[in-house]
């Protein structure tokens, strides 16, 4: 099968929209089953991979304070302090947490049990303990260690271990209730192998795995109404609308690698969410490399498309907008009320505008901007866009829209709202049109772009794509480098794009007015 990309779905989203077939972007009236499962209240995803690492980073800072503190305590008012004791300290606790990670214990599964991960982190714990012991032995620093101090951490440190797996594993618990820890999934095809692949996920033991439905473009004797308990949904165009209605974590193709031809034509539809895509390989003859798969659980899974940021990448992006977000506002602020100032010396009305934009996984946010319009000629749907010499305009406005300025307001929406980022494909109005033509129509795949969050900046308006949009050339351009943006992005990637923008905004402004 070959690899799919952004760029070769782009290319064939637009060799569709030229040959007169209809935009996949359109919303679908979904079946009841369905309309049900969106109804249901559904929790924010946390990610395994995050609970594990913040659990490794709790055991470092609890035993390092505990093993602090009772050498402070205890130690030094007797002997004077000593670099050694501290370095002993972070040693162990080092140490501790390689022979957790070795006994298997930072694993969702296993922070929900009790007694499994509180035999093994003992184990672990003693282990370390006799590992100094004898090291402190062979190098003669026996005399020099207190034994105190050692049966104190011993104890103590345990004794803070069990607290904190304890707490831990009612936060887990709680958040496995709520449905945070589940992979909710829909299966594409609802025959047998659809049939036979829902059995193998739900029969699997500590499966994170919440089979949704199954959706499926066949209406004959092969498509049934249920898969192993799980009911149809409707077909395969309705699951864009499903997953924006609802969380879908993961879509699994039930379907035979064989099948290339129907596989590429749906993935053409879904590859615009913000979701796992996989091939389940559970029923194909064909074996590839073990390295070849990835698993969930037993069931073996070949990689189609990833989320985009997720896991810690997603920490590391949330870090980098409050944090780098809030001192941009504060170095802002200044500027911004002279701005307000301005505006409301230039013309009556508020200094503020709201509008309706697309956000992740075209949700409506309302972003936040200066007014540049006179008040009685706004345009909250952005039905009529802003051209050349627009008599709509304030003279401040002409200004502040140049300059882009008039963007600055959107740093709430980053540091408070978190419905934007500093850096991501710029949020469009939601009736944002080229000529008479939605832009989702003009560029097929348009809203894959929103399978990350958008930006106050990005990477296609440092390159001079920003503005006024008047012909296809310039808003298949803007999609192009967004979705380059996403498949590349990195924290420093968007440190990039960040620096870049001031230089940009005053050389790369001829279109913005």
């Amino acid at each position: 099968m070959e690899p799919i990309n952004a760029r070769s779905m782009l290319d064939a989203a637009a060799s569709a929209a030229a040959t007169g077939q209809p935009p996949v972007e359109r919303r679908r009236r979904l079946l009841p089953a369905a309309l049900a499962v969106t109804n249901q209240k559904v929790a924010r995803a946390y990610s395994p991979i995050v609970i594990a690492g913040a659990v490794r980073l709790a055991d470092f800072a609890l035993l390092s304070a505990v093993g602090i503190a009772i050498y402070f305590g205890y130690v030094v008012p007797l002997d004077g302090f000593r670099w050694e004791y501290i370095g002993a300290i972070f040693g162990m606790t080092a140490a501790t947490v390689i022979c957790f990670q070795a006994a298997d214990i930072y694993q969702v599964q296993v922070f929900r049990g009790q007694l499994r991960q509180i035999m093994r982190m003992v184990s672990a714990w003693a282990f370390v303990f006799l590992l100094f012991i004898g090291v402190s032995f062979f190098a003669k620093l026996g005399g020099e260690i207190s034994r105190l101090w050692l049966s104190a951490f011993f104890f103590l440190g345990l004794a803070a271990l069990v607290a904190e797996r304890v707490a831990t594993r009612a936060l887990v618990r709680r958040w496995a209730r709520q449905g945070r820890l589940d992979r909710r999934t829909v299966i594409v095809g609802a025959d047998e192998n659809g049939e036979q692949l829902v059995k193998a996920l739900n029969e699997q033991d500590d499966t994170d795995i919440h089979v949704l439905g199954v959706f499926d473009d066949r209406n004959d004797d092969r498509a049934m109404d249920t898969c192993a308990g799980s009911p149809k949904l409707g077909k395969v165009d309705d699951i864009v609308e499903f997953a924006r209605r609802t969380r879908v974590d993961l879509v699994l193709f039930a379907l035979p690698i064989s099948a290339e031809t129907r596989i590429l034509d749906m993935l053409k539809k879904l590859w615009v969410l913000p979701v796992d895509i996989r091939l389940s390989a559970h029923t194909n003859r064909l074996r590839f490399r073990p390295r070849s798969y990835s698993y969930l659980g037993e069931v073996p899974t070949l990689d189609v498309f990833e989320v985009p940021i997720t896991d810690w990448d997603m920490v590391m992006k949330w870090l980098f907008d409050h944090v780098g977000g809030g001192l941009v506002l504060l170095a802002a602020l200044p500027v911004m009320a002279l701005v307000a100032l301005a505006i409301k010396l230039d013309s009556p009305g508020p200094v503020l505008f709201r509008q309706k934009r697309f956000g992740f996984n075209n949700e409506r946010i309302d972003v936040f901007k200066f007014r540049s319009l006179f008040h009685h000629q706004a345009d909250p749907t952005a039905s009529k866009v802003v051209t050349k010499n627009d008599p709509r305009v304030t003279r401040v406005g002409r200004f502040i829209r140049k300059s882009s300025l008039d963007e600055l307001p959107q740093l709430f929406n980053v540091v408070f709202k978190g419905n934007l980022s500093l850096v991501g494909p710029r949020p469009h109005a939601v009736q944002g049109k080229l000529q008479s033509r939605l832009f989702d129509e003009a560029v097929d795949g348009y809203f894959a772009r929103h399978r990350v969050k958008p930006g106050i900046t990005g990477w296609a308006q440092i390159n001079g794509w920003r503005g006024e949009i008047d012909n296809e050339e310039k808003i298949q351009k803007r999609v192009e480098f967004d979705l380059y943006y996403i498949e590349n992005w990195s924290v420093l990637f968007d440190a990039y794009i960040l620096a870049k923008t001031p230089i940009a905004l005053m050389t790369k402004n001829e279109n913005a007015y």
